[in-house]
């Protein structure tokens, strides 16, 4: 390229104005004072339309594009606050919630933020029916009925009607999720085609009053942010922000040190030591809910066998990984609900036992020949890890042939159930229990044709009886009774499914020191950019 940088050329492509991509500098030099670079690897990226996303990259950009009708306090992620919604009250003892919608609120457009646009949000997200449609979806709302339960009662209050009932805390957490995005009706449906709702032209665009509006985003390229002035919670510091797509974590250690991105968020832990050694980088490690996993497709009869499936778990060298691959990155835990949120089991029971394994396949009866394949994504620590899970299962006997593919691609063949084994990832949608229980251990229609494309369902794990009570623990009122459901699921998913769990993520993201105010939060759409500030 010359001299012209990288990150330069990306600004053009775009579509960053001239004047930005120009002020961007030569190699080496640093980002301009009112832009945030991050280099991340965003290959998952699908879609931008929060009926749709169920992505980590992606979400984490749809969280900065619009306000949800609640929103977890960026300050104490424990805590709800309003969003759209200024206040609410819980009616019918749990069975109607009423919302007063906030005042002067503008969607990026000028358009006003109105109750009609959060009903026609919600509604748009059921009768869309794509992947996180469940999150609204359980509440016994259908395309059929949503209309009649949802809806604006008057120019500044939307009303909510419970056909399924649960406990009024875990519906407002469900609604700070990304499905409870609020949309810019108005503008969406100049774009909507064939009765689309503008599905078709929302998946690469913005119609959100969040901190930041799209200005273009590239696929395996990059996104490209700018700050909304007229944001409710005050005008973010930081103009711009451009996410980089760098898969390759030595390209984002260079970036990083020569000044062409302020954070680096994918380095191995060698790298993020270099840098951290230096007085101009800190470390940000910031605990997550998310948690590291192997699922078992149970349509191949050697992984539905379930001591084949106990055989496994005893074949992975959790400590091995944690202490010399990892680093300080992932933490060994063996539940699906991770550390510090309600009802968490903390038991991680399992070690490397490579004759226990042995001895525990030689009693499955699955014979002596052994093969599975394993989708896994490409990029670093993921191949890293299924490539150490290779050699150990191969001690065990069991011979893993590792598919490599982009993150998009793994995670289209999963939600397909193509898979044998899959090296996958996962994140709450919301801080309640229920949001991880319900796609772990609830999947009410096995067939291919099944509606709730949960994690279960994905791994085609046929468990009636389990996802009743699943569904039976989200209703509990008492807090320790439902405690102790959830702790009583997790040692039953822990010892008997589909999956073997391995570690929770402490997210660890290389800062330039005159970066501040970035915040990583607990889940994939906690991070914040709203606040950062560079000096």
């Amino acid at each position: 390229m010359q001299r012209r940088t990288m990150l330069t050329a990306m600004a053009l492509s775009v579509g960053v104005p001239a004047t930005l991509a120009a002020g961007l500098g030569p190699a080496g030099a640093a980002t301009p004072p009112d832009t945030l670079v991050i280099a991340k690897n965003i290959d998952d990226m699908i879609t931008l339309d929060p009926a749709e996303c169920f992505e980590f990259s992606g979400g984490e950009i749809v969280a900065q594009m619009y306000t949800r009708l609640v929103m977890l306090d960026p300050k104490d992620f424990s805590q709800l606050i309003g969003g759209v919604a200024e206040s609410w009250e819980v009616l019918d003892d749990g069975g109607r919630l009423a919302f007063k919608i906030r005042p002067d609120l503008k969607f990026h457009s000028g358009n006003p933020v109105t109750a009609e646009d959060v009903a026609w949000s919600l509604q748009r997200v059921v009768i869309l029916d794509k992947t996180p449609a469940f999150i609204l979806t359980q509440f016994g709302w259908t395309a059929d009925n949503v209309k009649e339960h949802v809806k604006a009662t008057a120019p500044d209050r939307v009303e909510l009607t419970l056909v399924n009932r649960f406990a009024p805390t875990l519906v407002l957490n469900a609604l700070s999720a990304g499905v409870g995005s609020i949309v810019d009706s108005k503008l969406v449906l100049e774009h909507e085609a064939d009765g689309d709702l503008g599905y078709g032209w929302l998946k690469n665009q913005s119609a959100g009053s969040g901190a930041f509006r799209l200005l273009a985003w590239k696929a395996k390229d990059a996104v490209a942010l700018e700050a909304n002035p007229d944001f409710y919670l005050g005008a973010p510091a930081i103009k711009r922000v451009i996410v980089r797509h760098i898969g390759e974590p030595a390209t984002q250690l260079l970036l990083v040190e020569k000044g062409d991105a302020d954070i680096a968020r994918n380095l191995s832990p060698d790298q993020i030591a270099k840098l951290t050694a230096s007085p101009d980088f800190k470390l940000l490690a910031q605990p997550k809910q998310s948690i590291l996993y192997i699922g078992l497709n149970q349509k191949n009869p050697l992984l539905a066998n379930p001591k084949v499936r106990e055989a496994l778990r005893w074949a992975v060298d959790y400590e091995g990984l944690v202490t010399n691959l990892l680093k300080g990155q992932w933490q060994v835990h063996q539940s699906f609900l991770g550390d510090g949120m309600f009802g968490a089991l903390n038991d991680s029971p399992y070690r490397l036992d490579i004759e226990k394994a042995k001895a525990l396949l030689a009693e499955s009866g699955a014979g002596p020949e052994l093969k599975i394949t394993f989708d896994v994504p490409n990029t670093s620590p993921y191949i890293d890890i299924a490539q150490a899970i290779q050699g150990s299962f191969g001690q065990a006997g069991v011979t893993v042939e590792l598919i490599q593919s982009d993150q998009k691609q793994v995670l289209t063949k999963y939600r397909a159930r193509n898979h044998d084994m899959v090296l996958m990832y996962w994140s709450p949608d919301y801080l309640d229990p229920h949001s991880t229980t319900d796609y772990f251990a609830n999947n009410p229609d096995n067939s291919d044709e099944g509606t709730a494309k949960t994690i279960a369902w994905r791994n085609a794990w046929d468990i009636p009886e389990l996802s009743e009570r699943a569904g039976e623990a989200a209703l509990e009122i008492d807090p320790e009774a439902r405690e102790q459901a959830y702790l009583d699921i997790q040692k039953e998913v822990q010892a008997s499914g589909a999956y073997i769990l391995m570690f929770q993520q402490v997210e660890n993201s290389v800062l330039r020191a005159n970066v501040s105010g970035y915040v990583s939060g607990p889940t994939f759409d906690t991070v914040t950019y709203a606040g950062v500030t560079k000096s």
